[in-house]
């Protein structure tokens, strides 16, 4: 499994990258940014709670003095992140909340080395500022900045917490012995209860029961977007440090403009295409060096 973490983690930026595919054909049906996170959350939570209820029922099971970890991933992580993100979204530009949002990685970085005592090395610096400079290439904020407000970047670097706060929750929960399917699972029902109260929940149910293959859509959308890369980004970070992690994920933006490209007929700069290129370096600068790989091995039992 530590050969293949990294590579989980990528895949969870992948399949989140694809939510543009999701989330258009949710807009057509009039819903709203809030409604399409509900939607998301409850569709998740109710799939994982008949899995886990049918074939894996103990991890069911919490200790509610551990309750604080599954209420960080999905108020302070999930709710508060999509709050804080849809807010910069009406108050600036799409570019440049989503440059503030790729903030996180640092966020992990700073929190990960005060709260587990993970090392800064030149390696990861390196990787951040690539990661960090590609993400602004790519969504073109330096070519179409938008108006910029105080309030646009308070929301935007608020988002940016909360979705690095996932990282920093999901380890406390790891660390207390929990499986990934607990904390995914759990994360969602609180994130549902949590976002229920701001969506319009006649319009969703009118439109995932609008047919069966609107249903079986909203469905994939859970499973795709939600359930498996939450999955594997959490089994992830049983093997990849938060602050590495986080940079990985990092190909999500990557995913989205070139399924923009190739689905929509979206254009790419020359600068977005000089981002992209920054964001795989970067991964690539994120493997572990080949001594300290082989180092692991000598140790695993």
């Amino acid at each position: 499994m530590k050969k293949t973490a990294s590579l989980l983690i990528l895949a969870a930026g992948i399949l989140w990258g694809s939510m543009g595919l999701f989330v258009r054909k949710l807009d057509l049906y009039g819903l709203t940014s809030i409604d399409i996170v509900a939607l998301r959350a409850m569709v998740t939570s109710v799939f994982l709670f008949l899995f886990l209820l049918i074939f894996r029922r103990k991890l069911l099971r919490i200790r509610l003095r551990d309750l604080w970890c599954f209420l960080g991933t999905g108020i302070a992580s999930i709710a508060f992140f999509n709050f804080c993100y849809f807010k910069a979204i009406t108050l600036t530009s799409l570019s440049a909340a989503a440059v503030l949002l790729y903030t996180a990685p640092a966020i992990v970085m700073v929190l990960s080395r005060f709260l587990f005592g993970e090392r800064f090395t030149k390696r990861k610096l390196l990787a951040l500022f690539m990661t960090f400079f590609g993400c602004v290439l790519v969504t073109g904020v330096l070519t179409e900045p938008g108006n910029l407000s105080a309030g646009g970047i308070l929301a935007g670097l608020g988002a940016g917490l909360g979705y690095a706060l996932y990282s920093v929750f999901s380890r406390y929960a790891l660390e207390r012995g929990y499986h990934s399917l607990t904390i995914t699972f759990y994360t969602f029902l609180i994130a549902a209860v949590g976002t229920v109260f701001m969506a319009d929940i006649g319009k969703v149910g009118r439109a995932a029961s609008d047919s069966a293959s609107m249903l079986l859509f909203c469905i994939a959308f859970g499973v795709l977007c939600t359930v498996v890369p939450y999955l594997t980004y959490t089994l992830g970070l049983q093997f990849v440090e938060n602050s590495r992690a986080s940079i990985i994920a990092s190909v999500e933006p990557v995913t989205a403009t070139l399924l923009g490209l190739a689905v929509f007929g979206e254009k790419l700069s020359a600068a977005g295409a000089a981002g992209v290129v920054l964001v795989l370096a970067a991964l690539v600068l994120c493997r572990e060096p080949k001594k300290k790989r082989k180092a692991n091995v000598g140790t695993e039992k």
